[in-house]
């Protein structure tokens, strides 16, 4: 059987369903080609001298580990030259990255997480890239500047989005809005090669992903969600689940796109400021896609994350998503909450 890669996946979505502009299909291309280096900077690990912290925090007040840095300047520095984009931005720094004068400018801008799961780098667990394309508003006109304000479209406007986990095999997750397919690196060959022709998360689960050193703070929804589900077979939910934690949302989402389950990461009392952890541009809205196009749900807990209206670059979000049923059931929870207040 001939093997399909990435760029025949992308010509047909692109000459046959007309679902992929030729801009989008060569972005794209380029953004894999940036994991892939990625992907053998991690495989290396301490034989790379990638491992450890640098003294630098980047704009969320995290320490930034190297392969932090490294990543956010290998998909910088990839993407700068190819006429496709206006402007980047990252979740590492603070503002926008338009292109350079020196370059061609596009259509599209470019969000990403260059590595999400940064604490698993060091202990050799599965991290991963987050990506996610916009059209750049119309009304910048030729010689127009791109600005902030540009960037800030609600998830359900994104062209295509996708992670690569870098894994036992390193794979890269995409949808197009057509579906989500999935292609594992051909290390000798050096091409993705499509291995899972339509991922679908199934509506039900007996399976969640949360980190429960938190419990004490969550919301009274999220908590009784979470105690119905330990009540197991005797309790009002009539089964009994597994918890999984990974600690890095590309590696926890993506064993829900692959067997299914719910991912949350709610609000907590410890920052009641802050709507939750996550950030929209970068995490949430990319991965919500994702997770919509393979059958699932997404919301914060009452809204649909793909509805919300960002209001700045780094905005956080509480985030639930996986399996429709178990979502729903979260959404129900917290509408009962509200009612009985």
């Amino acid at each position: 059987m001939k093997r399909k890669t990435l760029t025949q996946y992308l010509v047909e979505q692109q000459r046959q369903a007309q679902i992929v502009k030729p801009e989008v299909r060569l972005l794209i291309e380029v953004v894999a080609r940036a994991c892939k280096t990625i992907s053998h900077a991690v495989s290396k690990g301490a034989l790379g001298g990638v491992l450890g912290s640098l003294d630098t925090e980047n704009v969320q007040g995290e320490v930034q580990k190297k392969l932090d840095v490294m990543s956010n300047e290998v998909l910088l520095e990839a993407n700068e030259w190819g006429g496709h984009l206006a402007a980047m931005a990252s979740e590492e720094m603070e503002t926008i990255h338009p292109i350079p004068n020196r370059y061609p400018k596009g259509e599209y801008l470019l969000l990403f997480d260059p590595l999400d799961g940064s604490s698993n780098i060091d202990v050799n667990v599965s991290i991963g890239t987050i990506f996610s394309v916009l059209h750049a508003p119309h009304q910048n006109e030729p010689g127009q500047p791109v600005t902030e304000k540009d960037f800030l479209q609600p998830g359900s406007q994104q062209v295509a989005a996708g992670y690569a986990v870098y894994g036992p095999q390193t794979m890269l997750v995409l949808t197009v809005g057509a579906g989500v397919v999935g292609f594992t690196l051909d290390r000798e060959m050096g091409s993705w090669v499509l291995t899972h022709e339509k991922l679908e998360i199934p509506a039900d689960t007996k399976e969640f992903a949360i980190n429960m050193s938190n419990m004490r703070h969550w919301a009274p929804p999220v908590k009784r969600y979470i105690d119905d589900c330990l009540a197991g077979k005797t309790g009002p939910r009539g089964k009994d689940f597994n918890m999984r934690w990974v600690a890095s949302m590309v590696a926890d989402v993506h064993r829900i796109l692959t067997r299914g389950g719910i991912f949350m990461y709610p609000w907590d009392a410890r920052e009641p400021s802050k709507p939750g952890k996550l950030r929209l541009m970068y995490e949430a809205n990319p991965m919500s896609f994702i997770v919509e196009q393979a059958g699932g749900a997404a919301i914060d807990g009452k809204r649909r994350i793909l509805d919300i209206q960002p209001s700045q670059l780094h905005e956080r979000v509480s985030v639930i998503l996986g399996s429709r049923n178990e979502v729903e059931t979260v959404a129900r929870y917290h509408r009962e909450h509200e009612t009985a207040q």
